[in-house]
């Protein structure tokens, strides 16, 4: 469907709000409800829709109302015009104040603790009016953020490849991971360990098939040696539990030294086979990013250099 002025004047934000609404929401009913409009008014709102467009949005299932190929079509671009007016906004408060605004980020949770947190800890010093937004996600989900725009940009070991068609990466560092153990553990001050010497520890480990996990995993199999006894498996901070128990893990280098730098914890004097990977950040190709969300990458870079010097 060619677009024209008479389109233009018929597809309203509002309309468009509504659907997406209904769209998060799993039903009509539910969505006014949540938008405080009248049930009757929210299907007069998709039914202008679809009869601007001349296509149905939604077909009705057991599982309730899906989205047509054409509706899907039309979220997506509700999604990115709503955002677009969204960085509209903030681009012209940052014109009064660059230094003031949100920045959503997602991220790894090792990541997190490591170059994430040493950021924000200096952002909050020295910019007291910006708020900050984490959301801890899995390799696999972490790029959805993105897509969905509830993101403006991902920090991330490149372990799962991005959609270059829309999304650009940019190399921070490259991290290498470490076996960690408490300060009192009898392994602890050796000058030299052999990985057969870790075959009868005990591990709390990321939950199967992360890269972390597998590394170990592989790296006891490459030796001969049975899989080692994780005790633990969980995406919280491994770091705690190490300090306070017999427990050992692996972290990247930079969780270790920035996160868990207060802890009572020691790097073991053994050697893991590919454990160098890639952190970037990842953002969308074609949207603007804040003035804030610019200073926070600009600091990124710059922690990133200091780190790989360290």
């Amino acid at each position: 469907m060619p677009w024209d002025k008479e389109i233009g004047r018929r597809l309203k934000l509002t309309d468009l709000r509504m659907l997406m609404a209904v769209i998060d929401a799993g039903g009509i009913a539910k969505a006014a409800n949540r938008l405080n409009y009248s049930q009757p008014a929210v299907s007069k709102a998709i039914a202008s829709l679809e009869r601007a467009l001349g296509k149905r949005l939604f077909e009705r299932s057991r599982k309730g109302i899906e989205l047509t190929p054409y509706g899907n079509a039309l979220l997506k671009c509700g999604t990115e015009v709503f955002d677009s007016l969204k960085r509209g906004v903030e681009e012209i408060e940052s014109l009064a104040d660059p230094t003031a605004g949100e920045i959503r980020i997602a991220c790894s949770e090792p990541v997190f603790i490591g170059i994430v947190s040493a950021i924000i800890s200096q952002f909050v010093r020295q910019y007291p009016r910006i708020v900050f937004n984490v959301a801890l996600r899995d390799a696999f989900a972490i790029y959805r953020d993105l897509d969905t725009r509830s993101a403006d940009l991902v920090i991330a070991q490149a372990t799962v490849p991005i959609d270059a068609k829309h999304m650009q990466q940019e190399t921070l560092y490259h991290e290498e991971v470490v076996v960690v153990a408490s300060s009192q553990h009898p392994l602890v001050g050796k000058r030299r360990l052999a990985i057969g010497t870790l075959a009868d520890e005990a591990w709390v480990l990321p939950p199967r098939g992360s890269f972390i996990t597998s590394l170990v995993t592989e790296a006891f199999q490459k030796n001969g040696l049975a899989a080692p006894r994780i005790a633990v498996f969980t995406q919280a901070s491994r770091l705690i539990l190490v300090a306070n128990s017999q427990l050992l893990t692996v972290v990247p280098t930079v969780m270790l030294k920035v996160g868990g730098k207060h802890l009572p914890i020691k790097a073991l004097p053994i050697e893991l086979a590919a454990t160098r990977r890639p952190v970037s950040i990842v953002t969308l190709k074609n949207r603007s990013l804040s003035a804030v969300v610019q200073l926070f990458i600009e600091h990124a870079r710059s922690l990133a250099k200091t780190m790989a010097r360290d």
